[in-house]
């Protein structure tokens, strides 16, 4: 069932999308070859609780951590751990906080010092397909336009191998909602996107092969072929005549150029 949010629910929404956004950007500050992910882990939990909000992902069906912290071939679902982060390395940290009775969630690809002309390029790619899902959030379009949009600017046009077992989906009350947002799919086919409904949109693009397999704990999810994978994800809310994104990156992308250890050199 689909559930569809007042405007009183939306603006409660928001908040919730911008603390993520907010606990994204004091990540993208301390970023530095060297840190552990779990200690960023710790950070992540601390920071949202600071913010009278709670961890989503945190015991989320058996998940043990506060966030997913996904490094170089792992597409999402990483587990923080011990190992440092070192020059080259790109990591995803994806992102659920709970607050005021509602979910937000999104992610972020950051690349440490200087991951190779190629990797830089499937982040910037991936990225464009997000914004490229999401002017299709718009009411009267359908599902499979913001999937098409998405799997058009990846695999048609580049090559790139889009994940096919993991997919989008609605945000609300509830982590995962109906419906699903594939990042791949034929325009004109799904639901009808219809006002007032939130969507977790997020391209998961891998550098090589779109086939993934998860690891032996359950939850960590690899590329087939172990190159890189990136994943972004933004919260947005349908409108008539123009998406509202909930949720913001310039708050993380002002703290990511502003530190040096980050690799920003693929914005246009």
């Amino acid at each position: 069932m689909i559930y569809y949010k007042t405007e009183a629910e939306i603006a409660l929404m928001r908040e919730s999308a911008l603390l993520v956004s907010k606990t994204l950007a004091h990540i993208a500050g301390i970023l530095k070859p060297g840190i552990t992910t779990l200690s960023l882990d710790k950070v992540i939990g601390e920071f949202i609780r600071d913010h009278q909000a709670s961890p989503t992902f945190l015991n989320y069906k058996g998940y043990p951590y506060n966030s997913c912290i996904s490094v170089n071939d792992v597409v999402v679902h990483g587990f923080p751990g011990k190992d440092e982060l070192k020059e080259g390395d790109i990591i995803s940290v994806d992102i659920g906080v709970y607050k005021n009775g509602f979910h937000g969630d999104h992610a972020y690809t950051f690349a440490i010092g200087d991951p190779g002309e190629d990797v830089m390029k499937l982040i910037r790619i991936t990225k464009e397909s997000l914004y490229k899902g999401i002017e299709k959030a718009i009411a009267g379009n359908r599902i499979g336009d913001i999937a098409y949009a998405i799997q058009e600017h990846t695999e048609k046009k580049h090559g790139y191998g889009v994940v096919r077992e993991l997919v989008g989906h609605g945000l609300g009350k509830m982590l995962h909602e109906d419906p699903q947002v594939p990042n791949y799919g034929r325009r004109g086919t799904g639901p009808v996107l219809r006002e007032g409904l939130v969507l977790a949109i997020e391209p998961m693009i891998n550098m090589g092969k779109k086939e993934v397999y998860t690891e032996d704990d359950g939850w960590t999810v690899r590329t087939i072929d172990h190159k890189p994978s990136v994943h972004f994800e933004h919260d947005v809310c349908v409108r008539k005549g123009r998406p509202d994104v909930l949720s913001d990156y310039s708050i993380i992308e002002a703290v990511e150029k502003a530190n040096p250890n980050l690799n920003t050199t693929y914005y246009s």
